[in-house]
Order: structure tokens, then sequence, then C-alpha cells
């Protein structure tokens, strides 16, 4: 596998690394062989980065990462913890006495004297612009407690402000297809400066790889027992290839969106049949057609000709030596066609014959 290099920390990774939150059990309950194999697996494939965090199941995360290496003294795996989310999310507490314990503790279930990496976990915005949470962590350097630095955040001006520290060497952003806003600043940024990019959920957690379906299978897939976040929904979703498409090609008009105006002349619909024409109303000709009813029955039949809607070709019946158009006018019979009524006189019923 291909391989990158944190140009800061020259340290080098697989272009795909493994995140090991599921090994913590917080997406569901995974048994120590299982979470072995997935990490087995992985390496097997050429994966040389782990990412870890001391809260992904309480440390159990980090503690099955030791568990693999330390049996494989002969593999080279780079191991990124993040340290932050142990305590209230407030800046106060992103001190160097904290970054100390938590790294401390990190060091004790990874196994290692020196962690690869540590990263701030998408601690509260104003951390990035606060000069001693950076000077705390040049520290952790200097002591040798770890090789390198970065931070995880959630937003792009938060990646900005932190490419644009001196010793920030990586930054763990989401970016999938439907989070692609830090491919038009935060990867430029990042490349000009030397920053390592670790594009983190780049399978929206699982939605783009088509493992949900309709009636969930396992529990992993209805609730996170850690945090008590409802899972992505399990509704059936095709494969990701079904449901993408070129971005050139226009979207489909849907009942809700306005037809697509296509540009160039009207041209008339020669192949439509001819409508039905209704009777118009005398003093309302530009009125929308349709039929009268009265008592349940209609009150008049079209007659051809109608001169704001022609209903298409007369009938051999209609015409003859010196004839037009037929047009209905109020009070005027055509041949072949019931007498109109002109405007407020009733049609007299005719007579029952007994």
């Amino acid at each position: 596998m291909d391989e990158r290099t944190f140009d800061r920390s020259q340290q080098h990774a697989s272009v795909i690394g493994l995140g090991t939150w599921q090994l913590g059990a917080d997406w569901g309950d995974v048994d120590d062989k299982e979470a072995l194999a997935v990490l087995e697996t992985a390496a097997e494939s050429g994966v040389t980065l782990f990412d870890t965090a001391d809260v992904y199941g309480d440390g159990r995360s980090e503690q099955t990462i030791a568990s693999f290496i330390g049996g494989r003294p002969d593999l080279h795996v780079m191991v990124a913890t993040k340290m932050g989310r142990r305590a209230d999310q407030i800046p106060e507490n992103y001190t160097l006495d904290n970054f100390r314990a938590w790294n401390d503790r990190s060091r004790r279930n990874l196994g290692v004297d020196r962690i690869d990496l540590v990263q701030l976990h998408c601690p509260p915005t104003p951390v990035y612009s606060t000069d001693e949470v950076f000077d705390a962590l040049d520290t952790l350097v200097e002591e040798e407690r770890v090789a390198a630095y970065g931070v995880s955040v959630e937003t792009c001006a938060e990646a900005l402000t932190a490419i644009a520290r001196p010793n920030v060497a990586s930054v763990q952003i989401i970016l999938n297809p439907f989070r692609m806003k830090p491919l038009l600043e935060v990867l430029p940024a990042a490349r000009e400066a030397g920053v390592g990019i670790i594009a983190r959920v780049p399978l929206a957690s699982g939605l783009l790889s088509g493992k949900y379906t309709r009636t969930p299978s396992s529990p992993r897939t209805t609730t996170v027992p850690s945090t008590g976040r409802a899972r992505h929904s399990t509704r059936a979703r095709p494969s990701p290839a079904s449901t993408t498409r070129p971005v050139s090609r226009p979207p489909p008009s849907s009942p809700r969106s306005p037809p697509r105006i296509h540009p160039g002349p009207a041209r008339p619909a020669l192949d439509r049949p001819a409508a039905r024409c209704h009777h118009r109303h005398p003093r309302r000709p530009y009125a929308r057609p349709g039929p009268r009813q009265r008592g349940g029955r209609p009150a008049a039949r079209a007659v051809r000709g109608d001169p704001h809607r022609d209903p298409g070709p007369l009938r051999a019946a209609d015409q003859g030596p010196g004839r037009g158009p037929l047009v209905a006018v109020a009070g005027v019979t055509a041949p072949g066609a019931a007498a109109v009524p002109a405007p407020g006189r009733r049609r007299r019923r005719p007579r029952r014959v007994p």
C-alpha cells in the first residue's frame, strides 16, 4: 500500500488508516477475538496507521491495539491517539497538568513510553487560539512523551487556525462525499504548510458502505449505548453506485420543483389529439372553459369552430356549400346544434305528453 509522509514530523503512514472507535464497543458488543481479527486483517492489507482515542471504550480500544502490537515486534505501525474528551469541554481544562495525566494513561494503555501522534480531540473553539495550549503540547514533545501532536477538528475554520500553528503535524477532519468543503481551503492550506490531513468518517459512519438495511440485523444498528444517540437510519439504502450520478447531468424535476424550461422557440403540439371543447360563457369568453351543469345534465353542447379554442377539423356533416365553421352564439341556433340560451333566460323544458 502507498504511504504518505507527515512533513513536519517526518513520520510515514499508509494512505488508508484504520479507525478503532468500534473496537471500544461503543458501536455495539465486540469481543476480543473479533477485535484482534479486525486489526490482523488491516495489517495484512498494508495498513500502518491505527487511529484511536482514550475515550473509545474508556481505554479498551487502546488496550486492544497494545495486545495486537505486543505479539508482533517486527510490525511497524503508527498509532495516533486522541485526548481531551474525558473532562468537561471548557478551555480551562486544557492545561499542561491535565495533558500529562491524560498522556500517562494512554501510554499505559498502549504499553509504550512515547506515543507516535497525539491529537486534541475536538476541543472547544477558543482552544485553537490559546498559545498556552500549544506551549503545553510542545512541552510533551520536549519531555519525549509524544513524538508529534495534531488536532481533530469539527469545522474548516478550526482547521485553518490549527494549520497556522508552526508545530501542528496533522489535522483530522471529516471528509466524505457529503462533507467536501475541506477540499476548497483546508487541503490547499495544509499542503502549503506541510501539515498532514487525516480524513475521518470517510464512509459517513457506514452510510456509504451499503451495510444498513430496513430491518436491523444486529444491536449495532439500533442505539449507541455510551452516548444515547440514535444510530443512523436503518431504512433500506441502495448501493452508493446506484445513487450517484454525473454532476454535469441536470437533476430530474420533482413534483415539488418547478418544471425545467428549455430554451428555444415554442412548438405547437401537432401530434396531440384534439381536446374536447366545452361551451364558454358568453359574457366571459376568456374564462377557463368547462361544462356547465344544471340538474346534473349539460346545459349546452360544444359547437365546432370555437374562436378561442379550435378543437380540430370539422366533420363532413358540418360543412357544405357556402358554410364555414359554425360558432356558438347566444340565442342563435346553428344547424345540427342545440340552441344556446341567452344570458339570464332559462331553457324551456319540453312538455311531457301523457
